[in-house]
């Protein structure tokens, strides 16, 4: 399991003091870094995000309830089919893992890998009755994506309807209930509070106003975007790449079972272009974004970080699925060390250019 918060102060520690920057759309001035970058940053990228990550939970956790109760073929492709449209949205906020989803700890119970498949048969082996509840207060890597990852697909997604048992279908269901709470408390946690605290996004919308003692000022908001930013860029080329392609080591690699490692890291660099563009690839630019904070400043910069996530995104394309056999391939390696090399330019020259201009 990745210690993101231990990343994230290693990467971006310190005290950071954003400048100025000229002109916008939006009716600030920027002689200082003005707050309608967070407003739109939290209200355009991150509540839309966990609030899709919610409904795709629902979705999931009905369909595999639709696989228990008529197992087939079509039940199975379509408790799998939820299972990758719910990591679509996860691995697409993996950009901002700050705030609830840090401090509530929901990060690891959504998604610590990698699994171990004995303490899996543990439970699958003990006559504990299996709940939501109890399933919450399993190990981390007792439950969340991939334990369900496991059940639905098995090594290299050769599951059957047929294998399943009813333990496991209690199993799947338990865990399938739990990403359902988890991530509903996630999206509530940003638009109305949880456990009587008000809602993050206007913590992180609010920053720099009187009282607000999380974001004293609107810089220490932009602080927590950059900053996650570089997070995952780093964790993705040294970490979700370097780790299993370095050891040749399957059992490293992050969504094994279902073969959808590119995809996920893919989806993690549409998590930095999202943060940013300051919006959603389905809904159209309306807000002040980074990008409109370096284009004033610097827009041949601006150009060159767009041009190197798209190169970034089409390196991943490049490499050979299934990425758990790609690792060991010796023909793979020019694909996976270019992605990994492209991945590390990008988080460079956030590092150290875009944060030179956003950060003088």
């Amino acid at each position: 399991m990745f210690s993101r918060s231990l990343k994230f102060s290693l990467l971006v520690g310190g005290a950071l003091a954003l400048g100025a920057c000229g002109d916008d759309n939006t009716g600030g001035d920027l002689q200082s870094l003005d707050q309608q970058l967070v407003v739109n940053f939290a209200d355009a990228v991150v509540v839309p995000t966990y609030n899709l990550l919610a409904t795709r939970m629902v979705e999931l956790d009905a369909a595999a309830r639709a696989l228990k109760n008529s197992p087939s073929a079509a039940t199975l492709k379509g408790a799998q089919d939820a299972w990758f449209a719910a990591r679509v949205p996860w691995e697409q906020s993996e950009a901002f893992l700050f705030g609830p989803v840090d401090s509530y700890g929901w990060d690891p119970a959504l998604d610590s890998w990698p699994v171990n498949r004995t303490d899996l048969d543990a439970v699958l082996n003990n006559s504990d009755p299996l709940s939501q509840q109890y399933v919450s207060q399993l190990q981390e890597t007792q439950k969340g994506y991939h334990t369900t990852e496991y059940l639905l697909f098995g090594e290299g997604v050769t599951k059957k309807p047929e294998d399943f048992n009813a333990r496991q279908f209690e199993y799947l269901l338990a865990l399938t209930a739990e990403l359902k709470v988890v991530s509903g408390n996630l999206a509530s946690s940003w638009t109305t509070g949880v456990n009587g605290q008000a809602p993050y996004r206007d913590t992180l919308a609010k920053a720099g106003e009187a009282g607000n003692t999380v974001y004293p000022t609107v810089e220490a908001g932009a602080q927590e975007m950059l900053g996650g930013v570089l997070v995952i860029l780093d964790e993705v080329a040294n970490g979700k790449i370097a780790d299993p392609y370095d050891a040749k080591d399957a059992n490293l690699v992050e969504s094994q079972f279902a073969l959808n490692s590119l995809s996920d890291f893919t989806n993690n660099l549409r998590s930095v272009e999202n943060v940013y563009l300051g919006h959603r690839p389905e809904s159209a630019a309306k807000g002040l974004s980074m990008s409109d904070v370096v284009k004033e400043r610097d827009a041949a910069l601006d150009t060159r970080v767009k041009a190197e996530l798209a190169a970034a995104i089409a390196a991943l394309g490049r490499v050979p699925e299934p990425f758990p056999v790609s690792i060991k391939d010796p023909a793979s390696a020019d694909e996976i060390e270019g992605a990994q090399a492209a991945i590390k330019k990008l988080h460079d020259t956030f590092q150290n250019e875009v944060k030179a201009v956003i950060l003088p």
